[in-house]
Parts: structure tokens; C-alpha cells; sequence
């Protein structure tokens, strides 16, 4: 690997720990004002501190995150189509180029693969692009394993090949979904894999499990969202979610600091 590649993707993955705390806030390329981020600027400024790294749209990093954070920045690239596209928002393109990569300075570069969709091949076309592009510039690139509203259908099975795929096609390293059996997903993708947090769950202890179980089967961090920041005490959540990974505090443990930061 590249010196510069490698110095990059050590930015977000610890090299003390193996391990990785992203937050994502791209949420707005497709869904609009989420609940909770509809100033992403104010969303994000007491949670930096606790992240290892953020991912979002270049409109929300030039806008809303102060150029003097040392933060690394993992830039969504892949777009096109937002939620009123209903059941086509697999019909993503690139929708921001390298060279405004390199001018952010970003760490990484991300884009969605919808594996199983009619537009399949158009965004495995795009990975195979970004990472030839990345690897000239020495910009890792983040696979994310897209399913949409069909994430209940998508089993080990399912993520494996769309994670093996985004692997044998050059991503650096991939960000997919936790499952039943999730070992089987990470022991079968050769380079590291990542969590969504997906939609917000319904107590802090569900999320605290779902992270535990994911770096005990093999994932090397989180890259959550929702059930950080649309919860009522987010810098308490992403400090117990940090115990988890970098700290291998147990879901109790974390759910313990957790009630004690909010108190």
C-alpha cells in the first residue's frame, strides 16, 4: 500500500487499537433534514472530540465543520437520488470528484454499492472507478454495502458476497450492516470492515450489544449515526460506544458510564 494511502486510513483506524469510531452525518444526501441534524453544524461541534472520524457531504464539511478540526474527514462521494425516488435509490453515480477530495483534504472517500438491485453493475462500475482513482491520488475508498428498506432480508449470507465484492474490487475497507452470524461475514472479507448503526433502536443497551458482539465477530469499529445523535444525550452515547471499541468495556459496562454522563 502507498505511504500516503496507509498514513490515511491509520488516521481513522487507531493504530493503537485496531479499532474505529465514525460518525456519520451524511445522512442529508438523500433523506433531506433528518430529525436531530437539521443544523448539522450544531449536531457535530460537541461530538468531534469523540470521534475517530466523520463521514459527509462536502456541502456539510465546507459549511458546517471548522477548517481547524483535526478531526479526519471521510467524504461521501456517491449520490443522485433522493428518498421521494422510492424504490430506485440504487441508481447512485459519482456526484463529487477526486480532485475536490484532495482540495477538502480529506482521509477517505465513500460511495454505496446496491448488490442485488437492477443498478448493480452501474455502482460496482463506480467502486472499480473511485479506487483506481484513489489509488493514483493515495485515498483510501469506504464501501458501503447500501440494502435500503430491505435490510430484515439481508442475512450473512447476503452480506458476505456484497462484502467479499467491494473487497475483490479494490475498496480499502467496507462498511456494512451487523447480522446473525456475523463472523462469517467478517472471517470471509479481507480487509476491515465497519458497522452501521442503522435506524435508532429502541434503548441505549440494544446498541451497546450490537456494537460488542460486532468487534467480538471480527468488525473493527462503528460507523454510527442515528442512535447517536437523535439520542437525548449524544456525547454521553458516543463516549459508552467509544468504551466499547477502544476500551473493550462490555455492553453493561458501557450502559453503566452512559446513565453516569447523562446524570
Amino acid at each position: 500500500m502507498d505511504w500516503g494511502l496507509s498514513n490515511r486510513l491509520n488516521r481513522i483506524i487507531r493504530p493503537d487499537t485496531g479499532h474505529v469510531v465514525m460518525l456519520a452525518v451524511d445522512h442529508g444526501y438523500f433523506l433531506g433534514p433528518v430529525t436531530k441534524l437539521e443544523q448539522p453544524g450544531e449536531t457535530v461541534d460537541p461530538l468531534l472530540p469523540y470521534a475517530d472520524a466523520l463521514m459527509l457531504a462536502r456541502g456539510v464539511l465546507r459549511n458546517c465543520v471548522p477548517a481547524e478540526t483535526d478531526t479526519p474527514m471521510v467524504l461521501r462521494v456517491s449520490g443522485g437520488r433522493s428518498i421521494l425516488a422510492g424504490e430506485d435509490l440504487s441508481d447512485e453515480g459519482l456526484a463529487t470528484s477526486m480532485d475536490d477530495a484532495v482540495r477538502l483534504n480529506v482521509s477517505a472517500v465513500a460511495l454505496s454499492i446496491f448488490v442485488g438491485s437492477r443498478h448493480e453493475r452501474q455502482t460496482i462500475l463506480n467502486l472499480a472507478k473511485l479506487v483506481d482513482q484513489g489509488e493514483r491520488m493515495g485515498i483510501p475508498v469506504l464501501a458501503v454495502t447500501a440494502v435500503g428498506k430491505e435490510l430484515e432480508k439481508r442475512d450473512a449470507r447476503y452480506l458476505a458476497l456484497a462484502c467479499r465484492m467491494a473487497a475483490e474490487f479494490g475498496a480499502h475497507f467496507v462498511k456494512t450492516y451487523f447480522c446473525d452470524d456475523f463472523h462469517q461475514v467478517a472471517e470471509s472479507c479481507p480487509v476491515p470492515l465497519v458497522i452501521a448503526g442503522g435506524p435508532s433502536m429502541d434503548t441505549e443497551l440494544e446498541v451497546f450489544k450490537m456494537a460488542r458482539s460486532a468487534i467480538d465477530q471480527g468488525a473493527v469499529g462503528v460507523d454510527m449515526g442515528r442512535n447517536i445523535w437523535q439520542n437525548e444525550n449524544p456525547v454521553a452515547m458516543i463516549r459508552a460506544i467509544r468504551g466499547i471499541v477502544h476500551d473493550e468495556l462490555s455492553p453493561e459496562d458501557a450502559h453503566e458510564l452512559f446513565t453516569d454522563l447523562s446524570a
